[in-house]
């Protein structure tokens, strides 16, 4: 039986990335935990996190599907035990010319980085509200910063996902909740070989962030109630801040040659 006294942690997109990351840093930090993802990684990341100390609960769901968001929520609660801490980490890409992108896909992501992360916070907020503490971080990008050409719907659904984090941080200002984004930059996961991007320059940089780094540092500034956290090495977090203050066309031109397809050869 776990030990009921530890803190619980929800993460999403936890098989791998970020969210593996994430879930070792709760883990080794004391806390147990409920990851989620939809794919076979989830068991043996599981197996990994139960190394390091951590009772973990592994929910196999499609975050795309709001019967599957319910029945990670059903999970949480099921567990009898007060969630302490959630990362929202869940997500997807899809790059490529909009002219030419598959329709389907981009739904899907849109249901899965905003609309699943919207009915997920929903629960998540009411409980830790209700209870009077909680830590909530969301996986943002620094895509949400300004337009990206040739990945224009990722990163607009990043910038709703950043919006949202930052709106609700005022809202519980008061009620002992904390809501942090996270920012990283290019980071060495499954990310770009899912979005189709391996043929651009960023997709085949090979100086892409460490995502243990991204995840200790957005673990981190979750736990000392950072309203965002731009992570990675001092290179990205420089770049993710210029794009924040640089006006929306030209911020958008200069992402453009790192993002065209082919831009790789």
């Amino acid at each position: 039986m776990p030990d009921t006294t530890r803190p619980l942690a929800l993460v999403t997109g936890a098989s791998s990335g970020i969210g593996l990351e994430l879930a070792k840093q709760f883990a080794q930090n004391g806390f147990d935990l409920v990851v989620v993802a939809e794919d076979a990684e989830l068991e043996p990341a599981a197996v990994e996190l139960r190394g390091l100390g951590a009772a973990v609960s592994p929910v196999r769901a499609d975050l795309t599907q709001r019967a599957e968001v319910e029945k990670v929520v059903a999970a949480v609660r099921g567990s009898g035990r007060p969630l302490d801490a959630a990362a929202l980490n869940a997500g997807v890409g899809v790059a490529g010319r909009f002219a030419e992108t598959d329709l389907d896909a981009e739904l899907d992501m849109v249901e899965l980085n905003c609309a699943s992360t919207v009915q997920l916070a929903k629960h998540v907020v009411q409980d830790m509200v209700a209870r009077g503490q909680g830590r909530i971080l969301f996986t943002s990008s620094v895509a949400s910063q300004a337009p990206e050409p040739f990945q224009a719907v990722y990163s607009a659904t990043k910038a709703f996902v950043q919006f949202l984090a930052l709106g609700i941080r005022e809202e519980l200002a008061d009620t002992g909740v904390t809501v942090t984004a996270l920012l990283p930059g290019p980071t060495d996961t499954e990310f770009f070989d899912r979005a189709d991007a391996t043929d651009t320059k960023l997709g085949a940089s090979d100086s892409k962030d460490d995502p243990a780094q991204v995840a200790r540092q957005g673990f981190e500034g979750l736990m000392k109630g950072e309203a965002s956290v731009f992570a990675g090495s001092v290179t990205s977090k420089l770049m993710g801040k210029l794009s924040a203050v640089l006006p929306d066309a030209i911020a958008g031109k200069s992402h453009k040659p790192m993002t065209r397809p082919g831009s790789a050869e």
